[in-house]
């Protein structure tokens, strides 16, 4: 079953006058599910969120269930429609954001999931990627994919089920699995089973896509020994992905808009200008900019993406990918039990002048950009007998703004130029200690939407647009908010000095004998 634009636009316009309806986003994160309900302003109406629990098998290895995934991605979509009254009816469309490179594999027949998702952060298949390097196939993956052959990405989570779960590698040359991102997965459930589908941005994730063609490319499935019939279909960011089973959501609204969570943030900030950048702090961290119509081959540790893929355009981005941000503040609260929440750990931070040289490197599942080394490990440095847990928080929180320091002086690197600002979302950017922080170590103004879940934003723009609820970007420019601008005011005589410090505990992170 498929439906064209205009079929979508005049189901969405008859009846009720379109600007008394609304756009839904669903944001599938890695942590958790949100839903969300946007009006043509811009402005969230109404929202759900419900945790996804992660599975750690071993060291290294992170996974989820794909059916928890699911199932609480629906009830918040169920959720938030009770809690708004705003029910399907008046849902003009649906966009979806998602955590990229996870991997899902489910049987064609039955849609069951073979294997848990195997998780971006997972580090199983470090071996696989390091062997694609050692047996020179670097180059070749760079200047196809713009990526780094590194664990991270879905390719080789791909083989390793494959050839790790009994049956798989018959099963998928005879056709009978299905590969998908979290969208694919999403939309393949949604939809009732009537659509497979992903968009360019999510599959400029995977490894396995040629980002200058914009198709999936032979030459990488048959070095991994991937069937191609295991494969999504591509689309635009924005179009249509079919509509909602009527199981699901009575009215049956299309889902019109689909994007990896770090472009759909992108597109939420309106970075539609080469040279615009945006920083995500999410469970990981994630710094994107804009380089326009054509990709920019990093010589600093950064990769190359497809960051917007809508109105029938490419514009490409430099992408610097932190594993571990928001995640350190869930280690903090859930592992060590020393914070209740962001806003605790702000005041903590701050209710010290400094960490007294402890540094925190949260390197718990290897480093990433710009390193890329998956064999650091995480540690702490500079403890002293005055170090208290005030200590550890505020060294936990100030990891983040490090991290992204070393991106940013990376992406300036590749452009060729300083940036002037910097945009800011994700949830430990309610942390206003590590913001003010990051400004100070950055030298440069950090503007923080007034909305912090701009991925959500993003992936109902996407939608938006496909059915006209949005004229163009020019419409969705003035929604900007403008949030809250944190200045530099710290002497660089003090930052150099910080900074060196970290750079010493990264260097000790980094030689670290891990003898798990």
């Amino acid at each position: 079953m498929s439906f064209s634009l205009s079929d979508l636009h005049m189901a969405d316009t008859a009846g009720t006058p379109q600007k008394s309806k609304y756009i839904m986003a669903l944001d599938s994160g890695t942590t958790s599910a949100r839903a969300v309900i946007v009006d043509e302003y811009g402005c969230i109406v109404s929202q759900a969120q419900r945790a996804i629990p992660t599975i750690y098998p071993k060291s290294g290895w992170v996974e989820q269930d794909p059916m928890e995934i699911l199932a609480a991605q629906i009830a918040v979509m169920m959720e938030v429609q009770f809690k708004s009254g705003i029910h399907s009816d008046r849902i003009a469309a649906i966009g979806i954001s998602n955590q990229r490179e996870t991997t899902i594999v489910w049987d064609a027949d039955s849609g069951q999931p073979i294997h848990n998702a195997i998780v971006w952060q997972c580090r199983r298949t470090a071996p696989l990627a390091d062997a694609l390097i050692k047996d020179g196939y670097e180059s070749m993956i760079r200047e196809k994919t713009g990526l780094k052959p590194d664990a991270y990405f879905s390719a080789t989570k791909i083989s390793w089920i494959l050839d790790n779960v009994d049956g798989a590698r018959e099963a998928a040359d005879a056709g009978q699995l299905m590969f998908g991102t979290v969208d694919t997965w999403l939309l393949y459930n949604l939809t009732g089973g009537r659509v497979h589908a992903t968009d360019f941005t999510n599959a400029s994730r995977t490894m396995l896509f040629n980002i200058t063609s914009l198709e999936w490319d032979q030459e990488l499935l048959e070095l991994l020994n991937i069937p191609a019939a295991m494969l999504p279909d591509l689309r635009w960011s924005s179009g249509s992905f079919g509509r909602v089973s009527g199981e699901i959501m009575t009215h049956m609204p299309p889902i019109t808009g689909v994007a990896g969570d770090q472009q759909a943030s992108l597109f939420g900030h309106c970075c539609f200008d080469e040279g615009d950048v945006k920083n995500t702090y999410g469970t990981g961290c994630f710094m994107l900019m804009n380089t326009g119509a054509r990709p920019v081959s990093s010589k600093n540790g950064l990769v190359a993406t497809i960051g917007i893929a809508e109105g029938g355009h490419v514009s490409y981005a430099l992408e610097g990918s932190i594993f571990h941000a928001g995640s350190v503040m869930s280690w903090l609260r859930d592992r060590l039990e020393l914070v209740s929440s962001v806003e605790e750990s702000a005041e903590i931070a701050q209710s010290i002048p400094d960490t007294g040289g402890c540094y925190v490197v949260p390197a718990f599942s290897g480093l990433g950009a710009p390193w890329w080394d998956p064999d650091a490990r995480g540690l702490i440095s500079g403890l002293s007998a005055a170090s208290d847990r005030a200590t550890l928080i505020r060294a936990a929180c100030e990891s983040m703004a490090y991290q992204t320091l070393d991106v940013l002086r990376a992406m300036e690197a590749d452009a060729g130029s300083a940036m002037s600002e910097l945009a800011v979302d994700g949830a430990a950017a309610r942390n206003e200690f590590i913001m003010q922080f990051q400004a100070d170590l950055l030298g440069i103004p950090v503007r923080r939407s007034e909305f912090v879940e701009t991925t959500s934003l993003g992936a109902a723009y996407l939608a938006g647009l496909a059915v006209g609820y949005w004229e163009d970007r020019e419409d969705l420019r003035q929604n900007i908010g403008r949030g809250r601008t944190f200045e530099p005011s710290a002497d660089s005589e003090r930052i150099a000095r910080l900074t060196a410090g970290w750079h010493d505990a990264v260097a000790r992170s980094r030689t670290n004998i891990h003898m798990g």
